[in-house]
């Protein structure tokens, strides 16, 4: 798990991005995840038109063909956030790279938070891939993407998909004064802990630092186990490279040993596929 800061300079960011995956390599890293967005500044500050240039097809993007190449020659698992454009619509994506250098396909961020210094309502639309989980030579591997860390429903949701480790890249911060200047590092913590004891399953978050306009990042990037045991962690301000080893036969028994997806009730869960709990989906339902 990569974290750290960003300059305006895309050229730079993403330099610095591939020495950083190459030195997780040369320490025996075989996936590595790097922060949201990270090719600049965290640009859904504010609401600003010239900012959708930033975007590229995933077909025709600048960078994408260097962690292709990346993930080739180093052999590594490689799940790269990307600003999306796709048509006339705009995403905040993933694409997710294989360790043959292929690229398996591309989630879209499913959660857009619309706030103070998080206005990215304003960019892009809601992700219509659905949740995935792509099998690889590490196991099974998901994503997803900042906000949707808040939702139990999204890490459930890749868990079902056979998921072993959810990764989350990010970029989190202090909420300004209209916010209420409140400090969401220990929550946003305990909400992906969370996610990996009920699905019995690794998480790992990569954040950025620094301060960028109103916001700064904090960091607290963090590697937890199948139990939710803290198996590597950064503090607020360093840029740092985090690694953990997984013992994925390990959590699998675990998994099955604790019954959770064994004692799961589908037919009792309607009232989640709609917004207000409506009891009458439930009765249609059942």
């Amino acid at each position: 798990g990569v974290q750290g800061a960003m300059t305006t300079s895309c050229e730079e960011n993403v330099a610095r991005a591939v020495s950083r995956v190459e030195e997780a390599a040369d320490h025996g890293a075989q996936v590595v995840l790097l922060p949201e967005l990270f090719e600049g500044l965290y640009f859904p500050q504010t609401e600003r038109e010239e900012f959708f240039s930033l975007a590229h097809t995933a077909a025709d993007h600048p960078f994408l063909p260097r962690f292709k190449e990346l993930a080739r020659t180093r052999r590594l698992v490689l799940p790269v956030s990307f600003f999306e454009r796709s048509g006339q619509a705009y995403y905040n994506s993933l694409a997710f790279i294989d360790n043959s250098g292929t690229l398996r396909g591309v989630y879209r961020k499913s959660h857009i938070p619309d706030g103070p210094c998080y206005e990215e309502k304003f960019y892009f639309n809601g992700g219509d891939t659905g949740f995935k989980a792509w099998p690889t030579d590490c196991g099974t591997v998901a994503s997803g993407i900042f906000c949707d860390q808040w939702f139990p429903e999204s890490a459930r949701c890749m868990a079902l998909l056979g998921a072993e480790v959810l990764l989350y890249p990010t970029a989190i911060g202090s909420e300004p004064e209209e916010a209420g200047q409140i400090d969401t590092r220990e929550m946003w913590r305990r909400a992906m802990i969370g996610h990996a004891v009920s699905n019995s399953c690794y998480v790992a978050a990569a954040n950025r630092v620094g301060t960028e306009g109103q916001s700064t990042f904090y960091g607290s990037s963090f590697i937890v186990d199948y139990r939710g045991e803290m198996l590597a962690e950064a503090d607020r301000q360093e840029e740092t490279i985090l690694y953990a080893d997984l013992d994925l036969s390990a959590a699998r028994t675990f998994r099955a040993s604790m019954g959770f997806f064994r004692d799961r009730r589908p037919e009792l869960y309607a009232p989640i596929l709609t917004l207000d709990g409506s009891t009458h989906v439930l009765q249609k339902t059942c």
